[in-house]
């Protein structure tokens, strides 16, 4: 696949960082967008900035009626991104169950919903493209990343669960693991973070990397064999977030 010419996506978590510079980046591709989240001012000022047709869609990823409301008014759809990211930097020592429960519900439960409303409608017609963005984050434990952790990881799995029943469809599953972008998110962190890479260049990993028939894609390469490789390594090498 070169473009995404007359292909129509809706992604949700468009309003800033990733998904922001997604959108733009998809747009240059020819692809029509639903863009959504739950900023829509943010939303519809970003439409105007993309030359093919946009859709402004409110949608509250915690919320199911609002996802199902959201479904309902977009109409036909080829595929859907999933990038909704929530983060507070948090270590077991403060653990706060209102941050941890909000990540997880989020970053992984969110993606339940979204994908729930649109899994029907791609098994029926034999056809779609289900994009997932995780993270580095979801391959090992990391100090100071209760929740986020956990539910990146679970992201991962629930991709390789779909990927895994859908294998023999004309339904393609991708998943995309960047590490350290710059991000509201990441303007969190207090510590170092190397290969740190700027919203608008994942951006550009993201798209070229749904023009290919890749199932995973983790980057940047070099970077990510750390955390692939860090569920061997001892926790005190894995020092990430450290207080």
């Amino acid at each position: 696949m070169k473009n995404l010419k007359d292909k129509r996506y809706w992604l949700v978590g468009a309003s800033e960082g990733i998904g922001y510079e997604l959108a733009k980046k998809m747009d240059n591709l020819g692809a029509s967008l639903i863009v959504s989240a739950r900023n829509t001012d943010k939303l519809s000022a970003l439409s105007e900035k993309l030359r093919m047709p946009t859709q402004v869609v409110y949608c509250d990823v915690t919320d199911s009626e609002s996802i199902k409301d959201a479904y309902d008014v977009i109409g036909p759809i080829d595929g859907v991104i999933y990038m909704v990211g929530e983060y507070t930097p948090m270590h077991s020592q403060n653990w706060v169950d209102q941050d941890v429960i909000r990540m997880a519900d989020t970053n992984f439960l969110g993606a339940l919903r979204v994908l729930g409303a649109c899994m029907p409608k791609f098994v029926s017609t034999d056809n779609g493209h289900i994009v997932i963005v995780g993270s580095l984050a979801g391959f090992t434990g990391l100090q100071g990343a209760i929740g986020y952790g956990a539910s990146k990881a679970a992201l991962m799995h629930l991709s390789e669960n779909i990927s895994s029943d859908l294998y023999k469809t004309n339904i393609k599953v991708q998943l995309f693991n960047p590490g350290f972008v710059e991000t509201r998110l990441t303007k969190k962190n207090k510590f170092y973070m190397p290969f740190k890479m700027s919203s608008e260049k994942a951006a550009g990993v993201i798209a070229r990397g749904m023009l290919t028939n890749r199932r995973v894609i983790n980057f940047p390469w070099f970077f990510s064999l750390v955390f692939r490789f860090g569920k061997f390594l001892p926790n005190k090498i894995m020092i990430f977030g450290k207080k």
